[in-house]
């Protein structure tokens, strides 16, 4: 388990001050484990992140974290250190199950604007409130959530159109603070094991269609720098030494199982190689490897491919910026399915503010069955898609299979989240407004 955490900016004479966080974590009935300290940099804007292990699997666990100043190095601080609990933050979690039968329940979405109004000094609090409607779903004792699955557009750094972008490290960073910041989300984050990937707005919008030589010099690295802080970190992306950790990561898609699922979380945004139908790649040839490999590891488990761009239904503008407009990857994907037979593939993405699920079967002979469930947006205050954007019936064609839609809607284009209930033999699609009502029955997707 990884727990993040960011202190204060805190200066002195000789500069800014040295930050240490410290947790402590203890079983349901369980006296506290010996805190763990851990480094809150400030060239990561004064986070850190701690790894707990030796946990017992699928059991709540309290814990409370906090920091304090210290000149000592980390490995000076220890049990001497007078330690006053009352100011530590204070939550719980489960862990998560070595079940590899066993039924998860995820609440994923994409697509959170933060509406800033009077030049940034106050910001709509309505896109906070689909997180405490999803909180409010799990103290009312509905539902158990195994996981949150954020797919892509967590802020909007190009919110006040291309001139007025974030360009630079701190504004990025900021962004940051003031999006994760808001009660709702700081509070579902704390309590629930959230994985993260990226889409465009985390640099700007069709990132990189509209880029500069300048941008992949200044914005870019800016960009992930402060994704790699906020949103990469506390994945299993990084490596662990100890209860570090470590390392630049070198890509930016990972891999991880819980109970009968297997998640590949794909990076469809920073490997792009645009070009023509033949040329255009929308994930490089390590990511495509990796991900055909793991589809066809024999692991028995439910395969969910987090995708931020759809790759199916189709939307009738602005294709380019998905899979359709990436046919070789495409291709060589859906290919490697049908001819491998690849059974319970489940893709989860978001972008298109629009949320439905459907089903691409396979016709004359070929019996491949995928399953594809977008969520999309949590919060949009401007006016949202109409179905007729999308495009709901028709094939895709190859030389070796013709797979159909079928299954596909309803559509549902307000703010919302959908929470999703993974079994070996079936996946239930639920899908709830920002207030957390019910937007249609629960359908059922059959593997």
């Amino acid at each position: 388990m990884r727990l993040w955490g960011r202190a204060e900016y805190e200066t002195s004479s000789a500069g800014l001050r040295r930050a240490v966080g410290v947790v402590r974590v203890r079983g349901a009935k369980r006296q506290f484990r010996a805190p763990t300290f851990f480094k809150m940099s400030p060239h990561f804007d004064m986070s850190g992140v701690v790894v707990l292990d030796s946990l017992e699997p699928d059991s709540v666990h309290d814990y409370q974290i906090g920091y304090f100043f210290s000149n000592a190095e980390l490995g000076g601080v220890g049990a001497s250190t007078s330690l006053d609990w009352r100011a530590a933050s204070r939550s719980s979690f489960r862990t998560g199950t070595d079940d590899p039968s066993a039924s998860r329940t995820f609440v994923f979405g994409s697509c959170r604007y933060l509406l800033r109004l009077l030049g940034g000094a106050w910001f709509d609090l309505r896109g906070d409130k689909i997180f405490e409607s999803i909180l409010r779903q799990i103290d009312e004792g509905r539902v158990e959530i195994h996981g949150l699955l954020m797919v892509g557009d967590q802020i909007y750094a190009d919110d006040l159109g291309a001139f007025f972008s974030d360009r630079l490290p701190d504004e990025y960073l900021k962004r940051y603070r003031d999006a994760f910041s808001q009660p709702g989300i700081r509070e579902l984050m704390s309590r629930v094991p959230t994985y993260m990937t990226l889409d465009d707005h985390e640099i700007e919008d069709a990132w990189p269609k509209n880029a500069s030589p300048s941008d992949f010099r200044v914005k870019y690295p800016a960009s992930i720098h402060a994704y790699q802080v906020y949103q990469a970190s506390h994945s299993p992306l990084f490596r662990v030494r100890g209860h570090r950790i470590e390392g630049i990561p070198e890509k930016l898609w990972y891999m991880f199982r819980d109970g009968c699922c297997d998640f590949f979380v794909m990076d469809v945004r920073t490997e792009r190689v645009l070009g023509g139908p033949g040329e255009a790649r929308l994930v490089s040839s390590e990511q495509m490897s990796a991900l055909l490999s793991w589809l066809t590891d024999g692991s028995g488990r439910v395969k969910l491919v987090v995708s931020s761009v759809p790759l199916f239904p189709e939307t009738r503008a602005k294709t380019d910026d998905h899979w359709a407009g990436f046919p070789r990857d495409r291709h060589a994907l859906l290919s490697h399915i049908v001819e491998h037979r690849v059974e319970r593939v489940v893709f989860l993405s978001g972008d298109i503010h629009a949320s439905l699920s459907a089903e691409l079967c396979g016709i004359e002979g070929t019996k491949t069955r995928l399953i594809s469930v977008i969520s999309s947006p949590f919060f949009w205050p401007y006016p949202e898609v109409s179905y007729r954007s999308l495009v709901l019936e028709g094939t895709l064609r190859s030389s070796n299979y013709v797979l159909q839609l079928q299954r596909v809607g309803p559509v549902h284009s307000t703010d919302n989240f959908t929470r999703i209930t993974v079994d070996p033999d079936r996946i239930t699609v639920s899908v709830f407004s920002r207030k957390g009502d019910p937007l249609a029955p629960d359908k059922v997707h059959y593997f």
